[in-house]
This record gives structure tokens, sequence and C-alpha cells, in this order.
């Protein structure tokens, strides 16, 4: 414990794949060091994250509300994060979020009143880039969080900051900050980063928040050392920032090794419930052989097309796999309406039933639950980094269906550096065949050749990641020392 005087604020951005890393940080600090951490965002969020520690009891995490109104931004009432919105909405919601620099800046100024100083730092989200000026007005330090890994976090920055597709007419580019070797595809970008050209109200946003968050004192990055030495070797080079790798920000049992231990963390960490009891997803994982069955979720914000979703059955059918299909309507309906029938192929879901081969979830599942099972052996999913991450911390390997943000570059590294994934396909709009679902489902399932060497890299890698957040006696693994290495740093700039 250091001085518990201390005081940081933390801000996360508003989607619930930035808010809970966010308060997976707050409380490994709190327990590290018993400073005192705000977590600062808007009421529903804030709702949310405490419905996500309501028994967390050890925690005395505070929360502070900042007065937002999206109706003053062109959005419906009460919408304060990215879940279920559509993509124009979603980049109202990016520029929405500015306006609370000045309700953040009055929250700092309350602080100072009470406390007689500036917190210790303020730990922002890198789509927050005025965050940095806010710190510097109250004389104190902003550090940047980036929720995602190190190598897709370096592509995405770098590609919005150089539009780097747009001085080519080749597909194959180079991203700067990427040696020569490493090559990009115009497949890899989600439609909005295809059309952009600096003129557009996605870059007009990305462009000045990246390049403030280049003059803070330090990255913190939800990474492991270990597991992903390019991609940090390269975003320090190419920020020129110290950068902490604390990864991964899970819950830590998920971390232990016994599987039976994990009972509450899936549905404690997303705040929400399983639409069946935990217990059956554990009876129907029990009935089936060890790495027999393949987990498909496209995480809280995708859904895939209709055409995709009738395709996708028809080549797991075909395959003869086992799975947990979390399904949720296609694109074009309301993510939140009733899942219906037609949009699977006749008889299918009866069948899966029967056979006890399948079982279909409606819009969420305690995921960690289901990776930490000895029957998962393989994960289908949009590389979002919070699953990559669970799915890694489980050594279970994943077969990367990308969608938008950074997750292509995510799944490039799976394939390209780690060795644990092979690729179904990219995006939404992406056309598969029942065939090319059964080949590469099976392929990534063999019991050898492909197959099994994922498996061996992921269960390295899940050893690593293990390694890195193990302390005993006076050893500590990597992500921990950077977590003391990032406090020690802002604790002698206070005294500078």
């Amino acid at each position: 414990m250091m001085d518990s005087q201390e005081h940081i604020v933390m801000l996360p951005f508003l989607a619930h794949g930035h808010l809970i890393p966010f308060l997976d940080l707050a409380k490994q600090l709190q327990q590290r060091t018993g400073f005192t951490i705000t977590i600062a965002s808007t009421k529903l969020n804030i709702q949310y994250l405490r419905s996500s520690i309501s028994t967390d009891s050890d925690f005395k995490i505070l929360f502070a509300e900042l007065p937002f109104c999206s109706s003053a931004h062109d959005l419906p009432p009460n919408t304060e994060n990215t879940e279920n919105l559509s993509l124009d909405r979603v980049i109202k919601l990016f520029y929405a979020s500015q306006s609370l620099e000045y309700p953040l800046l009055r929250l700092l100024n309350d602080i100072i009143d009470q406390e007689g100083r500036p917190p210790l730092c303020i730990i922002s989200d890198i789509f927050f880039g005025w965050a940095v000026d806010v710190a510097k007005s109250v004389g104190t330090v902003n550090v940047s969080f980036s929720t995602g890994g190190a190598y897709g976090t370096l592509a995405y920055f770098s590609f919005c900051l150089n539009l780097p597709h747009r001085s080519t007419d080749s597909d194959e580019f180079l991203v700067p900050g990427f040696p020569e070797s490493v090559r990009f595809h115009r497949s890899q970008l989600h439609q909005y980063l295809r059309a952009a050209d600096g003129t557009d109200v996605w870059s007009k946003f990305m462009q000045p928040q990246f390049s403030r968050c280049l003059e803070s004192s330090g990255w913190l990055c939800n990474s492991v050392e270990e597991i992903e030495p390019l991609g940090l070797d390269l975003l320090m080079k190419y920020i020129r920032l110290p950068v902490w790798a604390i990864g991964p920000l899970l819950p830590p049992a998920a971390l232990k090794s016994s599987s039976s231990s994990h009972a509450r963390v899936s549905r404690q960490r997303a705040g929400k419930k399983p639409s069946l009891p935990l217990e059956k997803f554990l009876e129907w994982l029990d009935l089936q052989s060890p790495n027999s069955v393949l987990y498909i979720s496209f995480g809280s914000q995708n859904t895939i097309g209709a055409s995709q979703m009738m395709q996708l059955a028809i080549g797991l059918e075909g395959s003869g796999k086992s799975f947990i299909w979390v399904v949720r309507p296609p694109l074009g309906f309301d993510l939140n309406g009733e899942f219906r029938a037609e949009w699977l192929p006749e008889g299918f879901e009866e069948r899966m039933k029967q056979s006890r081969r399948g079982l279909i979830v409606r819009n969420w599942a305690p995921q960690l639950d289901i990776l930490s099972h000895k029957s998962t052996g393989a994960f289908l999913s949009h590389c979002g980094w919070n699953s990559t991450l669970e799915s890694l911390s489980q050594g279970v390997p994943i077969v990367g269906w990308p969608m938008a943000a950074e997750q292509a570059f995510n799944s490039k590294m799976l394939m390209e550096e780690m060795g644990v994934s092979v690729e179904l396909t990219r995006g939404i709009q992406s056309v598969i065949e029942a065939k090319e679902v059964k080949r590469v489902i099976e392929s990534a399932m063999d019991e050898h050749g492909k197959g099994e060497d994922m498996r061996k890299k992921a269960a390295e890698i899940k050893q690593l990641i293990k390694l890195a957040v193990r302390e005993e006696g006076e050893e500590k693994g990597s992500s921990l020392k950077a977590v003391d290495e990032f406090v020690r740093t802002v604790l002698y700039k206070r005294q500078e």
C-alpha cells in the first residue's frame, strides 16, 4: 500500500467494451495502491458499472456522474453508449462525447477544492484526446488507455492518422509504424475506414483525438508483454511514449486454474442475465467430449446478414460439430427484437435440440464460463479484444470473423503473429458459402494438423498470460510490474 491520500480519475469511452476494462483496471489499481479511484461517466453508464460490481463489496471505487444530454446531440433520449446503435448514430455519440469536457473540468476543480491539490493523474480513453488539455489546465498529468491490444491499436491509430490506402491504387498497402514485410489489405477495412479521406466525419473526429493522445505522459495497454512482443515494440516506437502492458483485464477468477471457479464471473462482468441458467450451459457442456464444442458469438454490438446466418447454420450442421451459438436478429432488424425461426434453416433448432448437438441461445451467454469449460474447442468470434483475451486466457483458439473497428487487425495478428486463429470471412457484406463454413470449422477443430497446432499455441499463450499476473513473494509477473511502474512514474511526475 502507498499513500492512500492519492486520487486517480478515470474516463472511459461510452461503450461496454471500454467501460469494463476501465472498471477492471480501477479495481486493480485500488487493490495495489489503496488510492482513491473515481470513474467519471454519464448516469446510465455508471448504473451499468455499479450493476457489474454489486456483489464485489471489497472494492471501494467511486463513481462521478457527468451531465450528458443525448437529445441535444441529435441522438434518441437516454442514448449514453454504443450498445445497439447504428453506425451513423455511433459517430454522433463520438462527437457528443466531447461535451463531457466541461463537466470533467468541473469535477476536477471540485476535487481540488476538497483535497487541496489536483488528482495524481487522469486515465482517459484514447478516443478522449481532449482530456490531455483538461489535465494540463488543472496541473496534473494525463495517461491514455487503449482497451485494445497493442498491434490492433497501432494499426487502427496509425491508419486513422495517415490514411495510407489513399496513396495507392493497390488493394495492399503499408501502414506507418509497421515493417515493410507486414502488408494490410483493403478488405480488412470497415466501410467507414475504406471511405475515409480526411474530410469525412470519422477522420475529422479520430485525427485530432489521436494526435492529442501523443501528448499524453504515457499509454496503458490492455495486453501482455510476452504475448504481443512485436505489437508492443512497434507501438512504443511509433508513439515515442512509455507503454505499460497491464493486461489481461479480466476477473481474477478467470485466470485461476480450476474451471468451476468461474461460477459467477461472466454474469457479473457484464451485469447481464443469461437467457438460460448457468447450470444448464454447464450440464450441456459436461455431456460433450473435451475440445469438441465450437462457441459462436459476435459480441454485444454485432450481428450478421440474413444470408450469412443461413449459410453459417447449414455449414455448421454439415460439419457435424457440437456448438453453442449466441444468436441475434440479422442486419436490418431490431437487435433487441424477438429472434425468428425463419432466419435459420427449417427445423434446424429442433434437430439440434433433439440430437443435443447444438445449443442456440438468444442474445447473451456467460462467455467466460463457456470458454473455460474443457469441452470448448474453438471460438468463432468477431475478434473484439475483450473476447480475444477471454479466449486466449482459457487457451481456446479462434475462428475469426472480424466486423468493425480494429477487429480485422486483431485477426491478422492472431493468425500471423500468434498462430492461434484461422479466418472464416471478413465483414458483414461478405458472401459466405456453407461448404466453406464446414471446411474452416473442421480444419480449426481437427484433432491433428492445423487444429492441433492452434490448440498447442493457444495453450502456450494461456500459460504466458497466467505468469504475467502471478505474484508470489517478491516474484511478480510482467503485467503487475507494469502497473507498479506506471504508478511509480506518475508519483514521480507529481514531484517534478
